[in-house]
This record gives C-alpha cells, sequence and structure tokens, in this order.
C-alpha cells in the first residue's frame, strides 16, 4: 500500500477569502525560473507559483513570487487569487468602522457576520434617511429615490434571511458561500452609495480647476 503524502503546510497567512489568519495547506508549486543570458553573464530567475488551500473555508489562493540566483532571505508572496479588496472612499466613520468590525468577525463565525452586515445595512438607511419599518423596504425606498440600483432590491429579501439564519440558532448556519454572497452585495451597495458619488465629486473638483481661465491643461487635451 503507497504510503500517504504528508500535508505540506505553510507559515501563517491571511485567507483572501474568509480572512482567516493561519497555515494553509500547499497543494501545487509550479515554476518558471529559467537560465538566462545577458552579454556573457548568466543568471537564473523567474516566477515561482504556489496553489494554496484555507484549513477554515477549504478555499483556494493562488501565490507568487520573484525567485532569483542571488536572493538572500524571506521571499515576498503576491496574492494573485482571489484578488484583494479594493478600500472604499467616501465612507462615514460609522459606516466604516461598522464593516470593518463585521469584516474581522467574517473568519470567525459565518452567523455573526450575517447579523453584523444585516445592521450595517440598517445603519446605510439611516444615513441615508430611508423610509419604511423593515429592511427590504428601507431599500426599495433608497433605490426609489435612485440612491441604489433597483436590481438589488430584489436581493434584499436574502439579506434579511440570512440575518434571521444567524441570529436564530434553530433556523440552521450560515457557511463561508452565503458569507462570501453578503460581502459581495454589502461592497456593492456601500461603491454606489458612497465611492462612486465620493468619486464623481473629487473628479469634478479636479476638472473645474483644471479649467478655470489662465490653467493649464493636461498633455493630450
Amino acid at each position: 500500500m503507497p504510503k500517504k503524502k504528508k500535508t505540506d503546510y505553510t507559515v501563517p497567512v491571511k485567507c483572501g477569502h474568509c480572512k482567516n489568519f493561519g497555515p494553509m495547506i500547499r497543494l501545487f508549486g509550479y515554476s518558471q525560473v529559467e537560465l538566462h543570458e545577458d552579454e556573457g553573464m548568466s543568471s537564473e530567475h523567474g516566477y515561482v507559483y504556489t496553489l494554496l488551500e484555507c484549513t477554515s473555508c477549504h478555499e483556494l489562493s493562488l501565490q507568487r513570487y520573484f525567485w532569483y540566483d542571488s536572493m538572500e532571505g524571506e521571499t515576498s508572496e503576491e496574492l494573485l487569487y482571489p484578488a484583494p479588496s479594493r478600500p472604499f472612499a467616501g465612507l462615514p466613520d460609522e459606516i466604516r468602522r461598522a464593516y470593518e468590525a463585521a469584516s474581522k468577525v467574517r473568519s470567525i463565525d459565518h452567523n455573526a457576520y450575517a447579523v453584523l452586515i444585516g445592521r450595517l445595512l440598517d445603519l446605510v438607511c439611516v444615513d441615508r434617511k430611508a423610509e419604511g419599518n423593515t429592511l427590504a423596504k428601507k431599500l426599495a425606498d433608497l433605490a426609489h429615490k435612485g440612491e441604489i440600483p433597483t436590481n438589488l432590491v430584489g436581493v434584499s429579501s436574502g439579506i434579511r434571511q440570512f440575518r434571521n439564519i444567524g441570529a436564530h440558532a434553530d433556523l440552521g448556519s450560515l457557511t463561508a458561500l452565503e458569507s462570501s454572497l453578503l460581502d459581495s452585495l454589502c461592497r456593492a451597495i456601500l461603491e454606489y452609495v458612497y465611492t462612486a458619488p465620493y468619486l464623481a465629486a473629487r473628479a469634478q473638483i479636479r476638472f473645474d480647476k483644471l479649467t478655470k481661465p489662465g490653467a493649464p491643461l493636461p498633455l493630450g487635451d
């Protein structure tokens, strides 16, 4: 009977999916290191890729680092997949703190994460003065006012259901998949309500400065 291969673990790293910090399973490695000749000098260098599996959510991640034959010390890995989340711009302090708090809990408890995401969206509705006695009605009001796309309202019932499951043990338990869906939906709402208007306002200020009488225009205009 063939001997079972020993599991190869990495040093503790942060999973790009569930945000858990801990050792990951090294599944596969691929090297593009080659010998290069340049004006009589030779050296070996290239990228080394590693496929990893999270021990918490079991999702896959892809990292790489650049290796050359004279390098010393530890390598600096670059996360290729999943792509790192973009930071938000223009969030009110209370909304930003609520999102950061929910993100920290996500890797620990998916149920608690759903509850905090529901609370975060309630805070958004309060901040934008949405009308209605339920989260679904408040999001519908924001859509009616043009603050969020109408197609996001259709999934608001899913947010409510996930939050209810997270808050009541007798309804079941959420997984990393539901957490990922909640995060994607929440990011879409925050970017539409806050980040997009903030960036548009910044762009308008920049444009106004550039088009003032006597102001030099950028090259190519």
